[in-house]
């Protein structure tokens, strides 16, 4: 049976990023608080990077310009494709 997903508070990831930045070895954290490597590495890094946790405040300005010249583009195509259809119904009268 797979585990079921758990959430944690951004009180709780600070308070595993301090308990490592104060000299805890990564794998007695890992194993006490049953977290994955991965997880505590992330949230290592975020800190260290912005101070959070959240994902909108670790991106870099470039990850920002592309997730919204992504959107405009979707956007754009949405655009022309409606174009594309009123040309064709258009086209038909």
């Amino acid at each position: 049976m797979p585990r079921q997903r758990r959430t944690f508070t951004s009180g709780f990831k600070k308070q595993m990023v301090q308990l490592f930045e104060n000299g805890k070895p990564r794998a007695a954290i890992v194993e006490e608080y049953e977290l994955s490597a991965s997880e505590l590495d992330r949230w290592i890094k975020q800190y260290q990077q912005s101070g959070s946790f959240s994902e909108k405040d670790t991106r870099s300005a470039e990850d920002n310009e592309l997730i919204k010249l992504r959107k405009e583009n979707e956007r754009l195509k949405m655009e022309v494709d409606i174009l594309k259809q009123a040309a064709l119904i258009m086209g038909r009268k």
